[in-house]
C-alpha cells in the first residue's frame, strides 16, 4: 500500500457520484476526470494571486485559493475554464477540501497577535457550494487555520494558532467539540489514519507532537522534542504500517539540523531517528515534509537542499539525491517520485535508485505544499499565480531523449573511433609501401 501525507478530499469518481477520499492516503484511489479518460494536455489555470497551497481536483473541477488576497476559485479541470469565484478575509494557505458537492477552506496569517496566538484579522474556515462557489457557513476562530481541514465519517477538523482543535458539523458549521492543543499549529495540516489524528505543534516550548482519538475525542498521546527549535508545526505527518514519519530542526538560525524521526503510530515512542544534516537556515516552511510510499519514507530538505528515500522499518538510508532547497512534500505513483524545488523545477526520480527519470522546468517559485497526481497529470500551484498540469508523459519522453541522445553520443563516439582506426590503417599502409619500394631498390 502507498500511503500519503495530507488528508484532502477529492471525488472518486466523474461527474456523478458524492463518493470521496483521502487523496494522498492511497494511491489506486485517485480521482479521475472521467472514466477512461487520458492523462491531460499541458494546462495552465491562472488565479488572482500567489498560490501556497495545493490543488484539489474533484470530478471536473479543481478548486484553489490565493495566498495574499483570500480569493478561492472553481475551474474546468479539463478546459481551463474559471467556473466561479469567491473570497476568503484573509489569506489561504489551507487546500479547498471536497466532500459530497461542498469545500471546505481555512483562513488566517502567520502574524502574531499581542496575547501569542498567531494570525491576526479574521480567522477560520468557510464551506462553499462546489456548483456555484456560494458560502454555506463560516466558522470563525481566535487564530488562523492555515493547516488544511480534515474530513472524517461526517465530521470537520481544524487546528489553528490558538492552540485548540476544532471539531465541526461539515453541513452547518456547528459545533461539535473543542479540544485544547496547547501548542500553536502553524502547518502542520492533520492527518487521520485508523480514527487517530496526527498533527505536530510549535510553542509554547517545548515543540511537541499530537495523536488524538478521533472517536473518544480525547488525546492519546503526546510526544515532546525539547531539542527542536523549527519546523514540527510546519510538516504534515505521513503514516503507514502504525508508523508516523514527520522531520523538524534542531540547533540554532545559524547551525541548523535537520532531523527526520519515526514514532510508533499507537504510543508516540520514537522508533528511529535520522540526521538529515546541517546547512543555512530558511525563512518559512524550514523542514520538508515526508511522504511514505512503498515502505519507503521520501522527503526533501530545504536545509541540506537534497533528497533522500529511507527505509520506512530501519530507518536505512536508501538513496540521496543533491538538488536544491526543497520545502514541499513530493507524490509518488508507478514507482516513480515527483518532487519540486525553489527554482521552479519539477523533478521525477526513480524510488528505489534515486535516478533522474526526467524533469520539467515551471513558472515561478512552486507552492511549498507541493503537487498532486491525479489520472496520470500532475498539477502543482505556483508563486505567479498559476496552478499548472503536466502529463506525467512529459516526463517519460523526458527519459527517451536522454536515453536517445545518449544513445547517438555513444554512436558519434563509435563512429570517431572508426575513423581513427581507418586513419592509423591508410597511414601504417603507405608506411609499408614506401617501406617495400624501398627494399626493392
Amino acid at each position: 500500500m502507498s500511503l500519503f501525507t495530507r488528508p484532502v478530499i477529492h471525488a472518486a469518481d466523474d461527474f456523478g457520484p458524492e463518493e470521496w477520499h483521502q487523496y494522498r492516503m492511497n494511491s489506486d484511489k485517485n480521482a479521475v476526470f472521467d472514466n477512461g479518460r487520458p492523462p491531460l494536455e499541458n494546462q495552465t489555470y491562472q488565479t488572482a494571486d500567489q498560490i501556497r497551497a495545493t490543488p484539489v481536483i474533484a470530478g471536473n473541477k479543481l478548486f484553489v485559493g490565493n495566498h495574499n488576497t483570500g480569493d478561492l476559485f472553481a475551474f474546468n479541470v479539463l478546459t481551463g475554464e474559471k467556473l466561479w469565484q469567491n473570497q476568503a478575509p484573509n489569506w489561504i494557505h489551507s487546500e479547498m477540501i471536497y466532500n459530497d458537492g461542498q469545500v471546505y477552506v481555512g483562513f488566517g496569517n502567520r502574524f502574531f497577535q499581542g496575547n501569542g496566538i498567531r494570525g491576526t484579522g479574521e480567522n477560520g474556515v468557510i464551506a462553499l457550494d462546489a456548483e456555484t462557489g456560494e458560502k454555506l457557513w463560516t466558522f470563525t476562530t481566535e487564530g488562523e487555520v492555515m493547516p488544511t481541514p480534515a474530513y472524517y465519517e461526517d465530521a470537520l477538523y481544524i487546528a489553528t494558532g490558538d492552540k485548540h482543535l476544532y471539531k465541526l458539523d461539515p453541513e452547518t458549521g456547528e459545533l461539535l467539540h473543542k479540544a485544547e492543543i496547547g501548542s500553536t499549529v502553524s502547518m502542520s495540516s492533520p492527518n487521520i489514519t485508523d480514527e487517530t489524528l496526527y498533527m505536530g505543534g510549535s510553542g509554547p516550548l517545548p515543540y511537541t507532537f499530537y495523536a488524538y482519538d478521533v472517536k473518544k475525542d480525547v488525546f492519546k498521546w503526546q510526544m515532546e522534542f525539547p531539542d527542536v527549535f523549527a519546523g514540527l508545526d510546519d510538516v504534515p505527518p505521513a503514516v503507514a504500517n502504525n508508523t508516523v514519519v514527520t522531520t523538524a530542526v534542531t540547533g540554532d538560525i545559524d547551525s541548523p539540523e535537520h532531523w527526520l524521526y519515526a514514532l510508533n503510530a499507537e504510543t508516540g515512542e520514537i522508533l528511529w531517528e535520522e540526521s538529515l544534516g546541517t546547512g543555512a537556515f530558511v525563512r518559512n516552511n524550514k523542514s520538508g515534509a515526508p511522504i511514505i510510499y512503498d515502505d519507503k519514507v521520501l522527503v526533501g530538505s530545504p536545509i541540506t537542499q537534497t533528497f533522500y528515500a529511507y527505509d520506512l522499518e530501519s530507518g536505512e538510508k536508501l538513496w540521496e539525491f543533491e538538488n536544491e532547497v526543497i520545502k514541499a512534500p513530493p507524490a509518488a505513483q508507478d514507482g516513480i517520485v515527483y518532487f519540486s524545488n525553489k527554482e521552479g523545477m519539477v523533478y521525477a526520480l526513480d524510488t528505489e535508485t534515486g535516478e533522474v527519470i526526467g524533469k520539467k522546468e515551471l513558472n515561478g517559485i512552486l507552492a511549498p505544499s507541493g503537487p498532486v497526481i491525479i489520472n496520470d497529470t500532475l498539477f502543482i500551484g505556483s508563486q505567479d499565480s498559476n496552478v499548472y498540469a503536466v502529463p506525467l508523459t512529459d516526463f517519460t519522453k523526458d527519459e527517451s531523449a536522454q536515453k536517445t541522445n545518449i544513445a547517438s553520443e555513444n554512436d558519434e563516439q563509435a563512429n570517431t573511433m572508426l575513423y581513427i582506426a581507418g586513419g592509423i590503417a591508410i597511414i601504417l599502409l603507405v608506411v609499408f609501401i614506401i617501406y617495400l619500394r624501398k627494399r626493392v631498390s
